[in-house]
């Protein structure tokens, strides 16, 4: 599979190549705060097929959370790029809504941590759901 994407105003591109990982939403609390309170829809794609095209995001780790993920974002308009999370070595976390073709997609194989979904949030029927990740 080959994806592109960038942010909302232009200034940072990237490519990434390479059989996804995981297709999934999350509902983790964290992921709430970044997409302004929805799940936060994700292609998991293979770190060594990715590069940035243009620019350079900025990115943030929380210090107080004992194994943060790094969410990295656009320094002008601040559009949510991916994600580096601990959990998932030698993969990057791509959001959908970065991404060119937002179809590529497909929807979620698998929903996480919905112990943290909200009463508006919609569990699609018939995806495997975890509370949390699976294995915690």
């Amino acid at each position: 599979m080959n994806l592109s994407g960038g942010c909302y105003c232009g200034n940072v591109r990237y490519e990434a190549e390479g059989a996804p990982l995981m297709r999934a939403r999350c509902h983790c609390r964290e992921c709430q705060y970044f997409t302004g309170g929805e799940g936060n829809d994700f292609i998991a794609m293979p770190e060594a097929g990715f590069r940035f095209t243009k620019g350079a995001p900025k990115g943030y780790t929380r210090p107080d959370f004992p194994g943060a993920a790094t969410r990295e974002f656009c320094p002008d308009c601040g559009t949510p790029l991916l994600t580096r999370s601990p959990a998932l070595p030698g993969a990057l976390i791509l959001k959908v809504g970065a991404l060119d073709n937002p179809a590529a997609f497909e929807g979620p194989q698998v929903i996480l941590q919905t112990a943290d979904a909200q009463p508006f949030h919609h569990i699609p029927e018939g995806v495997r759901a975890f509370p949390r990740f699976p294995g915690m």
